[in-house]
């Protein structure tokens, strides 16, 4: 199923071959609060999990542009590039989170098939970049095109589409490179393999590190505010509070118990 929503409006979900979607709210519920002032700019959002790991590849759509950008494609490049012609939209980037398998060994093909540079994830990851034939071998994958990627990112930069502009951070622990995509004024941040709803990443990936993950979630994406909505790079949207309240790798009050 390709689950896909406005941000400041109801979330759909709707067959590959849709008849038409019905709306219904998402798990966490709307991301957009009609009490607060509506944004300039809207953002469709759609995940469409690829690959045998269902891997929330995500379509970032402009509304007032209708120019797009791909978040993590995976694999399954067929599918991304049939929701892009079926929303009529124009691709503009692909912007990645971390050099895994799952995450960007559809970067190189879905690249050169709209001809859009690719920006991330953070240097650090060259290395799993570099692996991504090997990554492909050994869980039987199909060989993904090789690519490197036209802009490396770093804690502080932002990367845009249309008019969305997106804040950059640098988290690592999961990956040395991993970095987060965060939209200020949709309250929406795409957090990759960093967190998930109910979960954290793995940190037994070489050059994975525990307390560097904490350390990303503590001080990076807990500050933006306990109403962000996130997407992971697996399973369902949830909210930066909802983890902090419930979430048994790093509820607050999980992490107030480690630190004494």
């Amino acid at each position: 199923m390709i689950a896909a929503w406005k941000t400041a409006g109801d979330f759909t979900e709707a067959p590959t071959r849709p008849t038409a979607p019905s709306p219904r709210r998402a798990p966490s519920g709307p991301i957009y609060n009609s009490e607060k002032p509506r944004p300039r700019y809207l953002m469709n959002v759609t995940l469409i999990p690829v690959t045998p790991f269902q891997q929330n590849c995500t379509l970032l759509v402009c509304d007032a542009t209708r120019r797009a950008a791909v978040v993590d494609p995976g694999g399954d490049i067929d599918r991304i590039a049939g929701e892009i012609e079926r929303q009529g939209v124009t691709l503009e980037k692909i912007f990645l989170t971390h050099g895994h398998l799952d995450h960007c060994g559809g970067a190189g093909a879905l690249a050169a098939k709209y001809h859009v540079p690719i920006e991330g994830p953070h240097p650090d990851d060259a290395f799993w970049i570099d692996q991504l034939q090997a990554q492909s071998a050994r869980f039987g994958f199909p060989e993904p095109e090789p690519f490197s990627p036209d802009r490396w990112l770093g804690d502080g930069d932002t990367v845009s589409f249309g008019n969305v502009t997106l804040e950059v951070f640098h988290c690592p622990g999961h990956t040395p490179g991993h970095v987060v995509f965060f939209s200020k004024d949709e309250r929406l941040a795409s957090v990759g393999d960093v967190l998930f709803a109910g979960s954290i990443g793995r940190t037994d990936f070489p050059r994975g590190n525990h307390a560097d993950l904490i350390a990303s979630l503590r001080n990076k994406l807990w500050p933006l505010g306990d109403d962000v909505t996130f997407i992971p790079g697996h399973g369902p949207v949830s909210t930066f509070g909802q983890e902090r309240q419930t979430n048994p790798y790093v509820a607050d009050s999980v992490l107030a118990r480690s630190a004494v």
